[in-house]
């Protein structure tokens, strides 16, 4: 049953850090505001339903892009969504939720889910899976580096932020998944204080250069102090290797599976397609994990599949069902290919029938609609329409999700 005694609205400027505290106290970790905190707080995206003069449950939306197939368009990163634990399972969360969805200006909303099963009722759906790396470094045998390739660099990480991100930028344009940062958001993202650190060293910012000087690859990790009964087994932490050239991502990572006294290495933000077992010559001593990451929920269905683009061409007609959302009800012609795209309300009859979860599941090209044909989420009426969509919709390189925001 859903509760509809306690207000909700939007917060303001002033209420960050009663904002931050209460969802702190949901996540059950110390809520230590910064500055730039306060600054990155967009309190008009930040919703809070409120008993008497009490924050009980939260949810906002952050201002960034995200690469889809094709481009780079504005989604609403949704991230501190939380419930006070005395005001659970009264609804309010649904509220919340329902709420911002209908609110929010861009055509998809993206987040990342700490409880999964929370989120499909809502018309999301994990759109991306992430891969983590657990690596025996005395094992694994990298494969020779070309020498000739270019540099390896250190970097400050006051002078990081303008070296990174146009190499983040350029990277959105070759893999869907990938969000944006603001000059803000990279400083949060290089904030580095030592009670954060779980034991580690301060974070390691190395840069490669090619042959001429330029910028084509970035890597942040960190070490640990380890003692083994045969010796130094220090640990390594890779928190983000982005790697625009070939030469560029080989030498990032043979510099990092190398280093000295070390006899682990972890990497949590990998790709389902990352090539780094092609770089070693025993790839059992890459122990993988595979789990959901990014979760997509589209808010506008035709402005939305009009925003990316299509590997082959596509012409079909869509019959889309959504429970919160009542304008992405109906019928859609969608046509596109690799160059544009365009998609419109339509009484032409459907070729396929779906939900808006599995339309967002499929949306950043890692997942096969036909994967969902198998149990009647998606429904064929034209025959040959689920296989011809189904390539249109893939992408040669998987999405992948290099934060968890």
């Amino acid at each position: 049953m859903v509760n509809s005694e306690y207000e909700l609205r939007a917060a303001t400027a002033d209420e960050h850090d009663r904002f931050a505290g209460l969802f702190a106290a949901a996540m059950m970790f110390e809520s230590t505001p910064t500055d730039l905190d306060r600054e990155l707080f967009e309190p008009k995206r930040a919703l809070v339903a409120v008993d008497g003069d009490q924050f009980i449950a939260s949810a906002k939306a952050m201002s960034r892009d995200l690469s889809v197939p094709g481009g780079v368009v504005p989604a609403a990163h949704v991230t501190a969504v939380g419930v006070r634990a005395t005001h659970r399972r009264q609804g309010i969360l649904s509220r919340l939720m329902s709420r911002q969805l209908r609110e929010v200006p861009e055509a998809l909303a993206v987040l990342w889910a700490s409880e999964p099963g929370i989120y499909g009722r809502f018309g999301y759906a994990p759109a991306a899976w992430g891969v983590s790396y657990e690596v025996d470094l005395h094992r694994v045998m990298p494969h020779p580096v070309y020498r000739g390739g270019g540099r390896i660099e250190e970097v400050l990480a006051e002078d990081a932020p303008a070296q990174l991100a146009p190499m983040l930028r350029e990277l959105q344009a070759k893999r869907p998944g990938v969000s944006g940062r603001s000059e803000q958001r990279w400083r949060r993202q290089l904030e580095d204080k030592p009670e954060n650190r779980g034991g580690r060293t301060a974070r390691q910012i190395l840069v490669h250069r090619d042959e001429a000087g330029a910028l084509d690859g970035y890597a942040l990790w960190r070490g640990k102090l380890s003692w083994g009964p045969a010796g130094p087994a220090n640990e390594v932490t890779v928190e983000e290797l982005v790697a625009l050239e070939p030469t560029a991502y080989h030498a990032l990572w043979h510099h990092l599976l190398t280093l000295d006294l070390a006899a682990k290495l972890e990497y949590g933000n990998a790709a389902v397609d990352e090539p780094l077992q092609q770089l070693v010559s025993n790839p059992v001593a890459l122990s993988r994990r595979l789990t959901e990451s990014l979760w997509v929920r589209l808010t506008d269905v035709p402005r939305a599949l009009a925003q990316r683009r299509y590997a082959t061409g596509v012409d079909v007609v869509i019959e889309v069902t959504d429970d919160l959302l009542e304008a992405n009800n109906g019928r859609f012609r969608l046509t596109g290919d690799a160059e544009h795209a365009s998609c419109e309300p339509t009484e032409s009859a459907s070729d396929l029938s779906l939900s808006v979860n599995e339309l967002s599941a499929a949306y950043l090209g890692g997942r096969p609609l036909a994967e969902f044909a198998a149990t009647g989420r998606v429904t064929e009426h034209t025959p040959g329409a689920l296989s011809a969509t189904t390539v249109a919709f893939s992408w040669p390189v998987a999405p992948v999700s290099l934060e968890i925001f």
